[in-house]
């Protein structure tokens, strides 16, 4: 079974999960890190997400998950958690919620308009294929969404 099969399986499982307790799912994927592979389970909620929520969460979807242990070719660890502050901005819902906002950008290749491929601008506009970003120079760069190797929400701590 592909990564992209485990990672929507387990998106089916959880999101009515989710759903019943009101919270958001951010994100869910498969890696793996060292010898071992992770499911990582990324959820939110206003106010944010506490430890508790995330035990519920993982208690519950674990046994659905066991259900397909045989067509998971490796054993996995079960992560349930926030995404944190830095997390990335992937999903549609997540752009609109940061319009208007500084975000950091990666880029896989480097842009004409840009020298390098890491940048701050603020998110003005985006939609399923590009993202309009307005400079610190007032200049409006568009983006194609498949050169984002990373785009969050900036901080400066």
């Amino acid at each position: 079974m592909t990564k992209k099969e485990i990672e929507a399986i387990c998106e089916k499982l959880v999101t009515p999960i989710i759903e019943e307790r009101s919270f958001e799912l951010v994100d869910v994927e498969y890696v793996k890190e060292g010898s071992n592979y992770y499911l990582r389970v990324y959820a939110d909620k206003e106010g944010g997400i506490t430890i508790d929520d995330c035990v519920e969460v993982s208690r519950t979807l674990s046994p659905l998950l066991d259900e397909y242990d045989k067509e998971f070719k490796e054993p996995y660890i079960l992560e349930v958690s926030s995404p944190g502050l830095l997390r990335p901005i992937k999903k549609d819902k997540d752009f609109a919620r940061n319009l208007g906002k500084m975000v950091e950008i990666k880029l896989f290749r480097p842009l004409e308009e840009k020298k390098g491929k890491e940048f701050e601008a603020e998110l003005k506009e985006y939609d399923d294929k590009t993202i309009t970003v307005l400079t610190d120079e007032e200049e409006e760069i568009v983006i194609d969404r498949s050169n984002l190797a990373l785009i969050r929400l900036a901080f400066e701590f």
